[in-house]
């Protein structure tokens, strides 16, 4: 099977590469594609080289799934072309995710919605991802009425330009001295600003965590409200979460089924100072949660500390699921 990975050399890429190669996805010839400042570049995969190639020489090659991590621009164009050989496609991008005629896919979640006409699929956004698939099976046992979320994601999910930027910090570097990527220092520092502001006074990155979840959970009742966060961190994400069901819950109950959800770890025991950290998530693929209370100031609320791996559950491991599902009901031709 050709499967093309196209964003190969980004942060988001590579985590894809390498993760196709530990889940010994079925890949006969690796694909990457990237900018120009990058053919020819190789690729290394299951002990063989690739070279890197442009987007025109990988649909030429007709791969039978193309993975994209290089932004909605790219996907915008080139999604389509190679869906239109027959290559099933999942995008990373935030471009497909609100499209009505796209599925937007957590597997555990929502993998049942998909068709053997889909051929563009969406990857949602990193801090929906794992919100969700706590969230997920709490709504079918409790409804929830509301969500207040307050994200702290790590600076790799800005990419290898952030990581720089906070490492460079490190070292002592003056401001103004140096290539930034944020507008002020990220190390020792937090900035209540991911993506562009939105005229209502949010960001699109707060925007996504609302539409998103909406459209996974089929139900546009759910008010969510949420503030996201960039803090120097290098290892996944964290976020605090409350819930507010309409139904009233026994605690022991909802940890249950969290502790019975797949891609989930309950990691709870506050006596013995055991909660979800993002050095704990780092290079994990489920997504963990912990610090799990009621909410003392409503009836039927819930607090809960979730930390996943932004790179992995978050983007690349969620998009391989997808495309082991598609596998598995025999939509990819191999």
């Amino acid at each position: 099977m050709k499967v093309a990975v196209v964003g190969a050399t980004g942060l988001v890429g590579t985590k894809m590469t390498e993760i196709l190669e530990e889940r010994n996805f079925p890949v006969s010839e690796l694909i990457p594609v990237a900018s120009e400042k990058s053919l020819g570049k190789k690729i290394k995969f299951k002990e063989q080289e690739f070279s890197v190639c442009s987007l025109a020489d990988a649909v030429a090659k007709r791969p039978a799934l193309a993975i994209f991590s290089a932004g909605g621009e790219v996907s915008k164009e080139w999604a389509p072309k190679f869906a239109q050989t027959g290559c099933r496609v999942v995008d990373n991008s935030s471009y497909w995710r609100m499209d009505a005629e796209k599925k937007l896919i957590v597997p555990e979640i929502n993998s049942d919605v998909l068709t053997e006409n889909d051929y563009i699929i969406a990857n949602p956004n990193c801090s929906t991802i794992q919100m969700l698939l706590v969230a997920a099976p709490l709504h079918k046992a409790y409804r929830i009425k509301r969500i207040v979320v307050s994200t702290y994601q790590s600076v790799t999910g800005t990419g290898y330009k952030a990581v720089e930027q906070m490492q460079t910090e490190r070292t002592g570097a003056e401001w103004g001295t140096y290539k930034a990527i944020y507008p002020y220092p990220i190390d020792k520092n937090i900035l209540p600003h991911i993506d562009s502001f939105t005229d209502n006074g949010y960001t699109k990155e707060e925007m996504k965590m609302v539409n998103e979840t909406h459209k996974i959970l089929c139900d546009n009742s759910i008010t969510v409200s949420p503030t996201t966060v960039r803090v120097p961190v290098v290892g996944g994400h964290s976020e605090s979460v409350n819930i507010e069901f309409e139904n009233d819950f026994n605690l022991q109950d909802l940890i249950n089924i969290l502790e019975n959800t797949a891609g989930v770890v309950v990691k709870d025991d506050i006596k013995n100072n055991i909660y979800p950290m993002p050095v704990h998530a780092f290079g994990k693929d489920e997504v963990f949660v912990g610090r799990i209370r009621r909410d003392i100031s409503i009836r039927s609320g819930v607090n809960l500390w979730i930390v996943a791996d932004n790179l992995r559950k978050g983007a690349a491991t969620n998009a391989i699921q997808i495309a082991e599902k598609l596998l598995e009901k025999g939509w990819i031709k191999m």
